[in-house]
């Protein structure tokens, strides 16, 4: 399918921004949201975090590749800013499905929701690597929502401790 057309980079770039503001975005609103009742302060903290985090992960994974690119008998062929720039839009597409419940409602079930928004998309961003760039059956999203899964259920656990 896609394998010979795209870089491998690009591929872990687009997997890696996508899982990690899955995952960092549930904790953050279900978190606030457990903490304070005001839906305003919630999506604001969620889109301050959001964009933070993608600037983040992009300057993170320019200045990573970069130093890869640097090394000696280095022949990576990705271009630096493409891996950063798909490194941001897949933080900030990703981001956004948890916080979606909290655009159209807030009750009790909406940090529910969240979290069971952020499983789907774990689920579907592991069907569409396994679909799109493995063809292997459906391993990928089950292990996508199994690894990501734990970690958001783990990060709402310590944070319910607090």
């Amino acid at each position: 399918m896609f394998t010979k057309s795209i870089n491998q980079d690009y591929v872990r770039s687009i997997v890696f921004g996508f899982q990690d503001a899955l995952v960092s975005t549930t904790g953050i609103v279900v978190g606030i949201s457990a903490a304070v009742n005001n839906r305003n302060y919630i999506l604001l903290t969620a889109a301050v975090t959001i964009i933070i985090e993608a600037l983040s992960m992009a300057a993170g994974q320019y200045l990573s590749e970069k130093s890869v690119h640097d090394l000696p008998k280095s022949n990576h062929q990705d271009d630096l800013f493409i891996g950063s720039i798909l490194m941001f839009l897949s933080y900030i597409i990703g981001g956004i499905i948890p916080v979606i419940p909290f655009l159209f409602s807030f009750s009790t079930w909406t940090p529910v929701l969240s979290v069971i928004s952020s499983f789907a998309g774990l689920f579907i961003l592991g069907y569409l690597k396994d679909k799109l760039f493995i063809k292997k059956s459906n391993h990928g999203s089950i292990e996508m929502l199994i690894v990501g899964g734990i970690t958001v259920l783990i990060g709402l656990l310590i944070g319910s401790l607090f």
